[in-house]
């Protein structure tokens, strides 16, 4: 049971912070993975097959040459293999941490289909790309200028990406981002401890020494930024705004205090200076099934929330969590309650409760039962999904997202679009890079005929 602070006084709503020391805190937010150290890292190599066809190359979304990378570190030349990820996925540090690789890559390695042990490509993937970050060694130079100007709005993975490929061609571009960091959902939307020691921010920094890339921050679209103008000012636009948006539970009470956004409640821990000042209650409710509740679920409980209770409305099957990310909840204490639907908020001034209906699968859908369940909670946090916050005469949206080709352009001329904002792959960190490279290739090519 976590020790709470005696010079800490509790709210009357039950949240308060540093329920847990400042010691006991650094050692809950350390290293999800720890690094591989190079002895490990040729243990590690030397179990690839390095297969021909690999599966791997193809269930990676940015394609990267897995079998050559891994041999490249295995014949002691992580330098290349660096390069070698570099060339498909400039953002290859911050996958290497954060993309899910048990259902990607490492899913489709051989070894894990022979032996249910796969290679550690995430891991090695990490070890190579720190080795060239941490040298402040960029592997790519600038093309001869070639005096175009594209605009990116949303300095997250997809915009990073798709600007730091146009900079490699030669064009000048300019980021725009609404908030005032960069780094997007690597920033601001990724727990805590798979990204410790600002990584994000050393990321950008390190992304950005290309050249030929400025950066506008507390920008932002549809309020003190203009896409017409745009439009006129630049020769192409690329879209990389995710969805800043929050879906509502539609239910009473729901503006109560201690009802909270997890995305809102993961960026402010993530900006956070000393987590002793994070405010987190007894009793934590996530409603969710995704990434994004789970991080909120077990950052939760490692700030010493003493029960923290993770409830979706779908089976167990249908979570978009991975497995891998659904037995970390578990293994940090979360309860997981699945077939549950929630169906109202008691409150009085602060949330008290949330009422839960068990929910059955009927005709493709779901039926809310009459079988009914409540959890004491002084802190409810909401991971139901994002929307797109974007409403543009004569941009296509389909879906809640802006519809693209399979080049990423939209119905607008000049203006393309990527990542969580755009109809196409899973929103995934690594198919917003994939597709913000992609784009940048498409816009390359029309800008120079």
């Amino acid at each position: 049971m976590p020790t709470t602070s005696q010079s800490k006084k509790v709210r009357t709503d039950g949240v308060l912070a540093a329920r847990l020391s400042s010691e006991q805190l650094t050692e809950n937010f350390c290293d999800l993975h720890a690094p591989l150290s190079p002895h490990e890292a040729k243990v590690a190599a030397d179990r690839c097959y390095f297969c021909h066809d690999a599966p791997c190359i193809t269930a990676c979304p940015t394609s990267i040459d897995i079998p050559l990378f891994i041999r490249q570190i295995s014949t002691g030349t992580p330098e290349a293999a660096a390069t070698t990820i570099f060339k498909q996925n400039i953002l290859g540090g911050m996958c290497a941490r954060v993309c899910p690789t048990e259902t990607l890559c490492e899913e489709a390695c051989v070894r894990e289909t022979a032996e249910n042990d796969p290679v550690e490509i995430g891991r090695l993937q990490r070890f190579a790309t720190d080795k060239v970050m941490d040298a402040g060694v960029h592997p790519f130079t600038r093309a001869e200028p070639t005096s175009k100007k594209i605009a990116v709005v949303g300095a997250g993975p997809a915009g990073l990406s798709c600007a730091h490929r146009l900079a490699m061609k030669g064009h000048d571009v300019v980021i725009f981002d609404g908030r005032e960091k960069a780094g997007g959902l690597n920033e601001f939307g990724i727990a805590a401890y798979k990204t410790v020691d600002h990584f994000a921010e050393r990321e950008v920094e390190w992304l950005l020494s290309i050249g030929g890339i400025s950066i506008e921050l507390n920008k932002r679209l549809g309020e003190n930024l203009d896409l017409d103008q745009l439009q006129s000012d630049f020769d192409a636009v690329f879209l990389g705004i995710g969805l800043a948006g929050v879906n509502a539970l539609g239910l009473d009470n729901e503006e109560a205090a201690g009802s909270e956004d997890a995305v809102e409640f993961i960026a402010g821990l993530r900006q956070a200076a000393d987590l002793t000042n994070v405010d987190i209650g007894r009793n934590v409710v996530v409603i969710g099934g995704g990434m994004t509740a789970v991080d909120a679920a077990v950052q939760a409980k490692l700030l010493g929330a003493e029960h923290v209770s993770l409830v979706y409305r779908r089976g167990v099957e249908n979570m978009n969590a991975s497995k891998f990310e659904q037995d970390l909840a578990a293994q940090k204490g979360v309860n997981i309650i699945t077939n549950a639907q929630p169906v109202g908020l008691i409150a009085n001034g602060s949330v008290q409760e949330v009422e839960f209906a068990y929910t059955e699968a009927s005709d493709g859908g779901l039926k809310i039962t009459d079988d009914t369940f409540r959890l004491k909670a002084d802190q409810v946090f909401k991971a139901i999904g994002q929307k797109l916050s974007l409403n543009i005469t004569g941009l296509d949206i389909q879906g809640g997202k802006i519809s693209v080709d399979e080049n990423g352009q939209s119905s607008l001329d000049k203006v393309w679009a990527g990542g969580d904002c755009a109809s196409g792959g899973d929103d995934l960190t690594v198919t917003a890079v994939a597709e913000g490279r992609d784009a940048a290739e498409d816009i390359h090519a029309n800008l120079m005929g």
